[in-house]
């Protein structure tokens, strides 16, 4: 039992969910020695609603007695290393029951023995630990929950189509829908909190800065046009929210039904073209909704998709459960190589540039977290809302711009633009579904690097100078896929990726990993990868190939 309090205590001490409420660890209330204490403590972990297991001793039981059988709940089994009680061979009959069961767990053993008496938990199953357990909330988290669809695929993006049984199967997840004449209604009739609406256009008219319209001028929209524009694109936010998660106060207007929300914990507008041809564009929406701030001040960020392309936000998702903090939608836009450079500014590419950069770009849904003005150890973060100041929040809204859309969004409305700060590493992720495989996880680690002003203006201005950049330069491990940038870039699976801050490529892979899903490409070293003990049965010389056949051959989580 004490080692189960003190992994109870770890993880309490360390982990939140992602709306920053404590972890709740729930213990077995005895130690489980055979069926009847086994089953007692599952009638626990279900009244309790547990979403993950931990399996903990220093000891020998009978596996097949003990172990936990559920068959969705990600599990993983502790067994102390010390001479004086066989915990390491409970661990590995167990860990055979599990894999001979069809029922992956993780094994955690440290790496030194410890005397019977020691309660230390080593760095290395700390670190296990951890990693396991908030992989495993995510799965939790996302159980039950709604994507919901506002429109349909835009502009012939794949990604946007919606693919209800990888939802439901991998994820656990429902579709939900609705038409984008649905922000129209509620705009007409007045189906939003007013009180708010006031109180966040003062807010707009009083941090958002205006930059430049580069627009021709007779595409230029009037003053007066643009100021209906903030107008329809406040109301619009306010709405895109409370589709996603209700709204208690549209009940007191009488709004029972629309108070209640689609329970999204992601959601994607698809905008382009039926909406922005007539209507202003989706960005501002996005990005307030996609940041750790608001009118309202600092919360949790919503995870909010441009172009409904829901494999980018499923990608963003996960993201931010492991993170906790927001994420930046972008296109994968240009390979910059050094060549190109030199040619078109005159500008050699130095430090992590060297190789060459690739432009994340689009048209002004990422986050305000992107900038990097958040800080952390003196460098340039993305951080969990509740570590984030108020200080910092102003800063990331004041890096920012909203720069009149451009003339192919006929409907008008403003796009954010900004440059994020170098030095900040990120991991972009994208999940992909592949005919006759299924869905795939795309990994690439690297830093945020900036350019001279003048380098930036003239490779930004070929793309679109009104939209924010992320200069991106991942980790090259000299061969394969990460041989060099070009590569890369060249093999990237969607038009589309999601930056998380850190290096967090171990975690998604892990994340991965429960969720049946294989990862096709990742620069993650090897001995940060972890996965269930059944994996290297599929071929622990090849890990890739491995990690194809076990994701094949016990398929998605959720039959």
């Amino acid at each position: 039992m004490e080692m189960a309090r003190s992994a109870a205590a770890l993880l309490s001490a360390n982990l939140r969910h992602s709306n920053g409420l404590p972890v709740e660890c729930v213990i077995a209330d005895t130690c489980i020695g055979g069926v009847a204490e086994a089953a007692r403590a599952e009638e626990k972990f279900a009244r309790e609603n547990v979403g993950l297991t931990i399996s903990v001793t220093p000891s020998w039981c009978y596996p097949t007695e003990t172990m936990d059988q559920h068959p969705n709940r990600p599990k993983a089994i502790w067994g102390f290393n010390g001479t004086e009680r066989p915990g390491a061979v409970y661990l590995a009959a167990a860990l055979s029951a599990h894999n001979q069961k069809g029922l992956p767990a993780f094994a955690i053993y440290g790496r030194d023995v410890q005397d019977i008496g020691d309660t230390t938990i080593t760095p290395d199953v700390q670190e296990k630990l951890l990693t396991f357990a908030k992989a495993g909330l995510a799965v939790a988290t996302m159980q039950g929950k709604s994507y919901l669809s506002m429109g349909a695929v835009s502009m012939g993006i794949a990604g946007c189509i919606v693919d209800e049984p990888f939802f439901q199967k991998y994820l656990g997840m429902r579709n939900e829908y609705v038409d984008m004449t649905e922000f129209v209604r509620r705009m007409e009739l007045g189906i939003y909190d007013k009180e708010e609406y006031e109180k966040a256009l003062r807010w707009v008219k009083e941090n958002c800065k205006v930059g430049s319209d580069v627009n021709p001028p007779h595409l230029t929209r009037t003053d007066a046009q643009k100021e209906k524009d903030w107008e329809t694109v406040v109301m619009m936010a306010l709405i895109g929210r409370d589709l996603m998660v209700g709204n208690p106060k549209l009940a007191e207007m009488g709004y029972g039904e629309e108070a209640l929300g689609h329970n999204a914990i992601a959601a994607g507008f698809q905008g382009q073209r039926a909406w922005t041809d007539y209507f202003p564009t989706g960005d501002f929406m996005e990005a307030m909704l996609s940041s750790s701030f608001d009118w309202n001040g600092i919360r949790e960020p919503y995870i909010l998709a441009t172009e409904n392309d829901t494999l980018n936000a499923v990608t963003m998702l996960l993201g931010h459960l492991l993170t906790d903090s927001a994420q930046i939608f972008a296109d994968v836009r240009t390979y910059w190589s050094p060549e190109a450079v030199k040619r078109v500014t005159g500008h050699t590419l130095e430090g992590k540039a060297t190789g060459g950069i690739i432009h994340l770009i689009n048209s002004g849904p990422a986050a305000l977290d992107g900038t990097g003005r958040q800080m952390k150890d003196g460098k340039p973060a993305m951080k969990p809302f509740w570590e984030i100041t108020e200080e910092e929040a102003q800063a990331c809204v004041d890096a920012t711009l909203w720069r009149p859309a451009v003339d192919f969004f006929r409907g008008g409305g403003f796009s954010t633009d900004f440059t994020t700060q170098e030095g900040m590493p990120v991991t972009i992720a994208r999940v992909n579904l592949i005919a006759g495989l299924g869905p795939v996880l795309q990994i690439a680690e690297g830093y945020t690097v900036e350019l001279p002003d003048e380098v930036h203006a003239k490779l930004d201005d070929r793309s679109n100078p009104t939209w924010p950049t992320t200069w991106f330069v991942p980790n090259l491990t000299g061969e394969g896929l990460f041989r060099d940038v070009y590569t890369v870039m060249s093999n990237w699976g969607s038009n589309h990726a999601s930056a998380s801050y850190g290096h967090v490529g171990d975690k998604l892979i892990t994340l991965a990993s429960m969720l049946r899903i294989p990862v096709s490409m990742h620069n993650v070293a090897e001995d940060r990868i972890f996965r269930p003990s059944a994996w290297s049965h599929f071929g622990g010389l090849e890990p890739v190939g491995a990690d194809y056949r076990a994701c094949a051959t016990y398929g998605p989580l959720y039959k």
